[in-house]
């Protein structure tokens, strides 16, 4: 199953908050919320990230590390809970593996090492390791900062090294808890929206988990891994994909380096866009199936990061002309040869429940009634789990022991030199979303439009005035944007985000080295040059 362990309410109960790569409060400002009752209620919060966020604002501490290099601190981390002997020695034999080559393999990241690579204070590294370690209980919550990697599944292990190291895991404020990107990325990937995975997280290529979808599908399902996004392009190249159906994505903007994308999707044979609005994708489409908004115009649930399933209710009807995903769905079904009846997500939902045990027990009725259920829920005599992984402290072990990885540090892809000296970071602002498709049609007073952030001093060693309209140049691309100075960010670093592509396309910029294990472009860390306009000159 794949799902943060802990729920909300017990970051406010917690008494150590590792949030590392994420500036939570501007991109997931209702999970702060919870976040900042902790914090009042005694909890310490580090904060890693490259830049001084408005979420390190309110940290005890901001570990302002070099962007990519997140392995080498985690791993330092480790090093110095072992050598100061505050590993949880009961529960590191009990309920794990793989401890021994963990150790030899952390044993090289001192923390001089890991301050070189990182640009982390030594002493900085070590306390937030004895406060880590030596806490009562203790979270570790990350998004994209860490995702968003060419090594971005390495990145998470490196994570989930340090609560094994501890034991923050499988006990009542003591988690790991990743923050889902958008509005139910985990119920999707709940329901099979993963290469591998049918719905409850079951693997398609297991014969027995898969026949009992065949059964009731009364069809054959392929006994292979599909292909995530990053895959999908690449067969795109290779001539083998040559029909796209998007559901909801915006990929000729959201997709790194864009002029890649866009040729690849203007070579497409055939390709259908469903979605709520006219997107950039949607240009390029052959056909578009306009769709119901599924927050107010469409029945159904919503999974949260905490692993809440939630009803949601129609409000108002679709406008004229616009149908719910699963109408459209159905209807492409029946003139494709297949009748399946009136779509019902009632219905739909209660064979979701005989499918995947986790969510045997979330009936309509309990989820009116107790508002929301966290998965697993087996049956409707079972409350819902409010945190993950209990059976670690059980004795005798129930189930297999947690793995430690091995993990080493390898820098972005993108390397810096004299050509690209600046490292270019991307992410999101409070008042705006990803490409920018459902924010963008209204006004913001927080909102101040696309600019280039830099630091003061990069700022005045290149000569440019606040709002001066610059050259920005990556080995893929180059554009020009307005350069805003921000004293968040230490020299050499640069911030842009994805959200108004019409003024300043930034993925033209960013590179398409994905994660090989989860298909992840690294948006995070993108070399690139600042030089004056010839304009401006």
């Amino acid at each position: 199953m794949g799902g943060g362990t802990s729920s909300y309410t017990e970051v406010e109960e917690t008494d150590v908050v590792l949030l590392w790569g994420s500036n939570a409060r501007e991109t997931h400002p209702i999970f702060f919320h919870h976040l900042l009752k902790g914090v009042r209620n005694g909890a310490r919060l580090y904060v890693v990230d490259p830049r001084r966020t408005s979420s390190a604002q309110w940290a005890d501490v901001w570990m302002g590390l070099d962007v990519g290099s997140d392995i080498a601190l985690a791993n330092a981390m480790g090093r110095e809970i072992i050598v100061s002997g505050l590993t949880h020695d009961w529960f590191i034999p009990h309920a794990t593996s793989g401890f021994e080559a963990y150790r030899e393999c952390v044993e090289k990241y001192t923390l001089e090492r890991a301050e070189r690579e990182t640009g982390v204070p030594a002493e900085a590294i070590r306390e937030a390791a004895h406060a880590y370690a030596k806490a009562g209980r203790a979270m570790i919550c990350w998004t994209l900062g860490i995702t968003e990697h060419h090594n971005a599944v390495d990145n998470v292990l490196a994570l989930l090294n340090l609560a094994l190291l501890t034991g923050h895991v499988g006990r009542y404020g003591s988690g790991l808890n990743p923050l889902r990107g958008q509005n139910n990325v985990q119920g999707g990937g709940d329901m099979g929206a993963i290469p591998d995975r049918l719905p409850g997280f079951q693997h398609v290529e297991n014969d027995e988990l898969r026949a009992n979808f065949e059964r009731v599908w009364d069809s054959k399902i392929p006994p292979r891994k599909g292909l995530h996004l990053s895959g999908m392009f690449e067969a795109m190249e290779r001539g083998e994909l040559t029909t796209l159906y998007a559901l909801g994505e915006n990929p000729a903007d959201s997709e790194a380096d864009r002029h890649r994308v866009l040729k690849l999707l203007r070579g497409l044979e055939f390709m259908v866009v469903q979605d709520l609005f006219y997107t950039a994708t949607a240009e390029l489409a052959d056909v578009v199936l306009p769709a119901a908004a599924g927050w107010c115009e469409t029945e159904g649930t919503v999974t949260s990061s905490e692993r809440r399933v939630q009803r949601v209710r129609r409000a108002v009807p679709p406008p004229p002309g616009v149908r719910d995903d699963i109408e459209v769905i159905f209807e492409l079904a029946r003139r494709l040869g297949h009748e399946w009846g009136e779509p019902n997500a009632e219905q739909i939902w209660n064979e979701v429940r005989t499918l995947s045990p986790m969510h045997g027990g979330m009936s309509y009725r309990r989820l009116e009634e107790l508002g929301g259920i966290q998965w697993p829920c087996p049956d409707e005599s079972h409350p819902g789990e409010i945190f993950l992984h209990g059976r670690l402290w059980q004795e005798p072990l129930i189930g297999p022991r947690a793995p430690f990885s091995v993990v080493e540090f390898v820098p972005p892809v993108d390397h810096l030199d004299e050509d690209f000296p600046i490292r270019l970071t991307t992410g999101r602002r409070l008042d705006s979303f990803n490409t920018g498709v459902q924010t963008n049609g209204y006004a913001s007073p927080l909102r101040r439009g696309e600019a280039l952030d830099l630091s003061p001093e990069d700022a005045a060693r290149y000569g440019f005035q606040e709002g001066e309209r610059v050259r920005v140049s990556s080995r893929r691309g180059s554009l020009v944007a307005p350069v805003h100075f921000d004293p968040a960010l230490r020299p050499g670093l640069a911030f842009l985000t994805m959200h108004f592509h019409d003024q300043v396309p930034t993925n033209d910029l960013t590179i398409d080295a994905a994660d090989p294990k989860s298909g992840t472009s690294e948006f995070k860390a993108t070399a690139i040059r600042v030089e004056k306009c010839p304009a401006n000159r």
